[in-house]
């Protein structure tokens, strides 16, 4: 049990806060004074300070004070490097291309969105047949001035009458839900509000839906999300009509979110307690009689998701007795293990996704973190259903591959590390893809090339790592170097194209990207090696990268700099408290970086089954060992670090970032600067818009940059 000791704020520190003492200084910077209180929570018997516990309180007049210095100090250093600005203009010149994503077909119209270049939100356009003029159907850019409104989904009801669409605001998870009428491209009377971790799926005049019971407005960000509810709407009806599908009563913290298949015949509700494990239940829709939900795999200690149905069966793909995944055929009227039909089985490469379209089931692998594509003609009698590998156009990512039962040819995007999205056109008869359409973008390819390598982390395990540069790199150990990672919730990093990462390869440097132990490159054992007690496999895979390239003359300590956000974020926030040594720049964003608290915001609770609680002795006993913020020194010399965060952040709320800058600033001894830049009207990252995404490139290279000894060429 966690015993909580706390004495709020004194009003007069307010005044003190915009002070400018200095709590450790940097040439030329001067940090202002964040106040500590004597706020202590006793953790079984282990009592640990929480001096910065006030900054928790985003709303409080003393933490937007707090902002609003920090802020200032840190784009008073940036706007001192010189070439910040020439920064600036590149990177809008690179980011200056179509962005096209691949078409989808809803009944006459082929939809697709675009981005020109520059716009802060891609454009969602159809046209008719795929020869047609596109037209604009949904600009999310007109629906705000700062267009910080982002497109959050859009689907169609079976006739195609209407489109139901998210819309999300400052990149909070907080979304609503609007429906248009899709021959005349006009709004219904239809909105939605609190609307969260939700998808939409049509049923005859109306759709499901997951959201939230209205927060008060003041903890909306940062108050903890329990009791995740869906419901039925129906058109044309106002939201409190709208009908309550399933809520469990009994656990507050479960996620639950529901499906239709595409031949309306079955609800699939899928429950989870976390990002890990799930339930599966389904009604019959057809069945008059079944007005319950009845349990098709029960949960919650594998990885189940419906694919799609065959006839009255369900095609499910899972990790039961399979860590790299198969795909079965279930019989919901015997649902019972034994019953399962084997549809595709388990492979050495771990099956990431599946699904169907043209009549044909598309599975995606991974190898050694590269995808490959396989086609199954799954209505044949399991035992005889056939496999045929889909020609790629090199190593790299795919996204795309699924439609409806009837379609001629699917579409899929084709990305990689130095190659933009490309789309290509996939004919069902024949087999072959064609190339649809190929962004211009203002570099040339043929200067840079992509290798894998590997190495042996800590305890003897093989990690891969990418490496991408320009040709005729020089193995002098005198390489800039950026280390990525993620390292958890069974995610893994593919190859794919960012143009703020190939500004970074212009200039010299080296973009490297670990396959760390936790993401799901390898399957299941690969992420339960770096979950819960196991996480410090994750830091010490990453460490080992940077040893491994320091080893072999890629570069050396003073001229790497590390990156990640979110459950990246942490992972830099350890390893570098861990090996400050080891790492000149440290890039954290939007961070978890106090792991003693972070299920008590919003939707931290679901990462219990990643990480762990305090509130559980045993777990508590390993989380304090990495935590970030728990783990910095006073008087130990850190890397040049830029903690970047954002005030829409209802995700990992800012506070993690707040309390481990603030820390970190005490801490620091030397001259390496430590900075934090919270962004306004901006949330975790999806949706942001483009000119804020370009304003955090600027500075986060100019950061780098200048505290790795480059410059621009």
């Amino acid at each position: 049990m966690l015993k909580k000791i706390y004495r709020s704020i004194p009003i007069f520190y307010m005044s003190i806060l915009t002070g400018s003492a200095v709590a450790q200084e940097a040439p030329g910077l001067v940090y202002p004074v964040t106040q500590k209180t004597d706020t202590v929570d006793d953790y079984h018997g282990t009592k640990v300070p929480d001096p910065y516990r006030w900054l928790e309180d985003d709303h409080s007049e003393a933490t937007k004070a707090w902002v609003q210095e920090q802020n200032k100090v840190t784009q008073a250093y940036l706007a001192k490097i010189p070439f910040r600005e020439a920064i600036r203009q590149r990177l809008s010149t690179l980011w200056n291309y179509p962005k096209t994503g691949a078409p989808f077909r809803e009944g006459d119209y082929f939809y697709f969105y675009k981005n020109d270049g520059l716009q802060n939100q891609a454009v969602l356009y159809r046209r008719k047949g795929l020869e047609g003029t596109p037209e604009v159907f949904l600009d999310p850019n007109k629906l705000s001035a700062t267009g910080t409104t982002a497109l959050g989904g859009i689907e169609f009801s079976k006739d195609h009458q209407y489109a139901a669409y998210l819309l999300s605001s400052a990149g909070s998870d907080w979304q609503q839900a609007f429906v248009m009428n899709v021959a005349t491209k006009e709004p219904t009377t239809d909105k939605l509000d609190w609307i969260k971790f939700s998808g939409i799926s049509w049923k005859g005049n109306g759709f499901y839906y997951s959201r939230y019971d209205a927060p008060d407005e003041q903890n909306r960000l940062s108050k903890k999300n329990e009791f995740h509810k869906v419901y039925y709407h129906k058109l044309g009806t106002p939201q409190e009509q709208d009908e309550l599908v399933y809520v469990d009563k009994e656990h507050p913290l479960r996620n639950a979110g529901v499906s239709v298949t595409e031949d309306e015949r079955f609800l699939i509700l899928h429950t989870s307690e976390g990002t890990s494990g799930g339930e599966i239940q389904y009604r019959d829709l057809q069945d008059a009689s079944q007005k319950d939900f009845k349990i098709l795999i029960k949960g919650f200690d594998y990885e189940p998701d419906v694919i799609d149905n065959v006839g009255g069966k369900l095609l499910v793909r899972t990790n039961h007795d399979a860590p790299n995944y198969k795909i079965v055929l279930i019989d919901p009227q015997h649902p019972e293990k034994e019953h399962w039909q084997t549809v595709v089985a388990e492979k050495p490469e771990v099956l990431v996704s599946a699904g169907t379209g043209g009549g044909y089931l598309f599975a995606s692998y991974l190898k050694d973190a590269a995808e490959e594509i396989y086609r199954y003609d799954y209505k044949k009698a399991p035992g005889k259903v056939t496999e045929q590998a889909v020609s790629l156009p090199g190593i790299g990512t795919i996204s795309g591959f699924s439609g409806k039962m009837n379609d001629k040819f699917l579409f899929y995007s084709f990305t990689s590390f130095t190659t933009p999205g490309t789309i290509y056109k996939y004919d069902i008869a024949s087999g072959q893809s064609t190339l649809y359409n190929k962004p211009v973008v203002q570099f040339n390819p043929e200067e840079y090339e992509t290798k894998q390598v590997f190495f042996n982390s800590k305890d003897g395990a093989k990690v891969p790592i990418f490496l991408s540069y320009k040709k005729g790199i020089q193995l002098d150990g005198n390489n800039p170097v950026l280390l990525y990672g993620y390292g958890g919730f069974n995610i893994p990093m593919t190859p794919g194209f960012n143009v703020s990462n190939l500004f970074f390869m212009e200039h010299g440097g080296i973009y490297a990207v670990v396959n760390l132990r936790g993401g799901s490159e390898y399957g299941e054992a690969w992420h339960k090696a770096g979950m819960l007690e196991h996480k410090q496999n994750v830091f010490d895979d990453f460490i080992g990268a940077a040893e491994y390239l320091v080893k072999e003359k890629y570069t050396q300590p003073s001229r790497i700099a590390i990156r990640g956000g979110s459950n990246g974020g942490l992972l830099i926030g350890a390893c570098m408290t861990q090996r400050p040594d080891l790492f000149k720049v440290a890039l954290p964003a939007v961070g978890v970086m106090d792991m003693l608290r972070y299920q008590k915001f919003t939707i931290g609770w679901a990462w219990v089954v990643e990480y762990g609680s305090s509130d559980k002795p045993e777990q508590f006993n390993y989380l304090i060992k990495y935590s970030p913020l728990h783990n910095l020194k006073p008087g130990t010399a850190y890397p040049a670090t830029l903690v970047t965060t954002a005030d829409h952040d209802d995700r990992v709320v800012p506070a993690h970032s707040f309390k481990f800058a603030a820390t970190l600033q005490a801490a620091q001894k030397g001259p390496n600067p430590t900075l934090i830049r919270i962004e306004t009207q901006a949330g975790h990252g999806a949706g942001k818009p483009t000119s804020k995404q370009i304003d955090e490139a600027t500075d986060v290279w100019a950061f780098t940059m200048y505290n790795l000894g480059m410059s621009m060429k």
